[in-house]
């Protein structure tokens, strides 16, 4: 029985999706429920697992995009798994004398996939490759060879690469951005000597009890939900010629993965306590980093956080994750002199910035919410934890 693989939807929004990276070969023995391509689709990298086992003909090269719901691979259910001969009991008899290895592979000219889908990205000719695969056969290894060979002719190297769906996507979504709000951006300095000080002393006790590090982002999104009830419009966006105010506070959390910047969203943040916010917000990065986080794990949101810090950052500008209306950008944490009741004293201090759209924030809010996130983060015991730290924390 021949069954045919189709490109499942990822989304309501999304119509078509690319082709990434075939994970087998064509002519497999797949398994069932394997992993057998990535697809990108403009928000997220899903895996296409094997419907059922079986020998698969792989008909849409990787590089390709493909509409929701075309044929991307067909797997006979009755086709047998054997055992993979060896390179040696593979290999070519030795051509004869008046036929070089050299020709043959030229005139088979056969390739992978993967190598198929990069000879035709960079327009490249198939028969200026010499194939190291079975049967002569040219890969994604001959191919990349070849490339960085001829791009260090002057001694100079470059390489050429084509952006993934979702990465072009970020790109035009970070373009509109600018283009079509009023972003504006204004900072602050928060002192974290109180966190520092409390996540010393119960850290530890955290961990042992519930499996989990006490990190700085369930301070900050505890702090921007209690700031984003007292300043509403931050937590809102403009939906045509309306303001669409939201009685809920799904929060962003800004992750760097291996396919781009990814955002998956912690759901009711303001009713979730430190331990569940820890929690959720590690098993989301997992996922987004493991390339298996779902388009519903990243849809929604109405704030967003971004931590630059975690790469070295002092002070940035973080862009507007649309259609929400404003974003905090986290800094590294750094020891600064400072003037505190008239005497300089050494702090850590990060720099936090608040970007957001001036269409439908004043700047009273925008710098109102970003003083009480400063003032809730600078004192967590009364603002955060309702002066019980151990409560709180659910020691």
């Amino acid at each position: 029985m021949l069954l045919e693989m189709l490109v499942p939807s990822p989304g309501e929004s999304i119509s078509e999706v690319e082709i990434a990276e075939w994970l087998v070969e064509d002519g497999d023995y797949v398994e069932k429920d394997q992993a057998i391509a990535e697809i990108d689709s403009d928000k997220a990298t899903l895996e296409l697992p094997a419907e059922q086992s079986g020998k698969i003909k792989i008909i849409v090269d990787a590089g390709e995009t493909v509409a929701v719901g075309d044929v991307v691979c067909t797997i006979d259910t009755s086709g047998e798994q054997v055992d993979v001969p060896t390179k040696e009991s593979t290999k070519p008899e030795e051509p004869k004398k008046n036929i070089s290895q050299k020709e043959i592979v030229k005139k088979k000219a056969k390739s992978t996939p993967l190598a198929d889908a990069i000879i035709k990205q960079n327009n490249l000719n198939k028969n200026d490759f010499e194939g190291s695969g079975e049967d002569g056969k040219i890969t994604k290894k001959d191919v990349l060879e070849m490339m960085h060979a001829s791009s260090n002719v002057d001694g100079r190297e470059h390489t050429s690469k084509k952006m993934s769906s979702l990465r072009r996507k970020i790109a035009t979504r970070l373009v509109a951005v600018k283009n079509e709000t009023a972003m504006l951006t204004t900072f602050n300095e928060v002192d974290m000597s109180a966190i520092m000080s409390l996540r010393s002393e119960y850290k530890q006790k955290f961990i042992e009890k519930h499996d989990i590090n006490l990190g700085f982002m369930s301070f900050f999104t505890k702090a921007v939900t209690k700031a984003l009830s007292e300043f509403t419009d931050v937590n809102a966006m403009i939906e045509g010629e309306n303001i669409v105010h939201f009685n809920y506070m799904d929060i962003g959390i800004a992750v760097s993965a291996p396919k781009g910047l990814m955002v998956p969203i912690v759901r009711d943040a303001q009713e979730l306590s430190f331990k569940e916010i820890e929690s959720e917000i590690r098993n989301l990065a997992i996922k987004a980093r493991d390339g298996k986080i779902t388009i519903d794990e990243m849809l929604g949101g109405t704030f967003t956080i971004t931590n630059g810090g975690v790469f070295g950052s002092m002070l940035s500008t973080p862009i507007i994750n649309p259609p929400q209306s404003a974003i905090l950008g986290m800094h590294n944490i750094v020891e600064r002199p400072i003037a505190v009741n008239g005497k300089v004293e050494i702090r850590p201090i990060m720099y936090v910035a608040l970007s957001y759209d001036h269409r439908i924030i004043d700047g009273k809010s925008s710098v109102g919410f970003l003083c009480r996130v400063k003032e809730c983060l600078e004192d967590p015991k009364i603002h955060l934890m309702d002066n019980n730290i151990i409560k709180a924390l659910d020691l």
